[in-house]
């Protein structure tokens, strides 16, 4: 499943893998949100409540797609975190990994907190 996500400066499309997250998640779009940042990570709450996933993972590559159950929000983390080891992208909690981000997300940094944020399936 591919999603787009959008926002006042820009969007990217990432690639999603057929999880139980990913299906509840893919019924609730197209949805609005507001964007916080955290560090180098991106977030925003999706109203869609699930459990963690058996391979939940808090530290992730950059462009991960996560589902931050805690927070019923999607984790969209670019590089380190206030709680990284050096470089890596350590998330606030073990989040379900959901798939990546099509190409660099870096540019997940023009995204300022408060920003509308949408997101909405590709159709195949």
């Amino acid at each position: 499943m591919q999603i787009r996500i959008s926002w006042p400066a820009g969007h990217l499309i990432a690639t999603l893998e057929n999880t139980p997250t990913t299906q509840a998640l893919g019924k609730a779009l197209p949805l609005v949100s507001t964007a916080h940042t955290w560090g180098q990570e991106v977030y925003f709450d999706t109203g869609v409540s699930v459990s963690r996933e058996t391979d939940a993972r808090q530290v992730v590559e950059p462009g991960t797609v996560a589902f931050w159950t805690d927070g019923d929000a999607l984790a969209l983390p670019y590089g380190p975190t206030p709680i990284s080891r050096g470089d890596e992208c350590r998330l606030a909690s073990p989040c379900n990994v959901l798939g990546s981000v099509d190409g660099d997300a870096a540019v997940l940094a023009t995204v300022r907190d408060g920003n509308p944020v949408r997101v909405e399936l590709i159709d195949e």
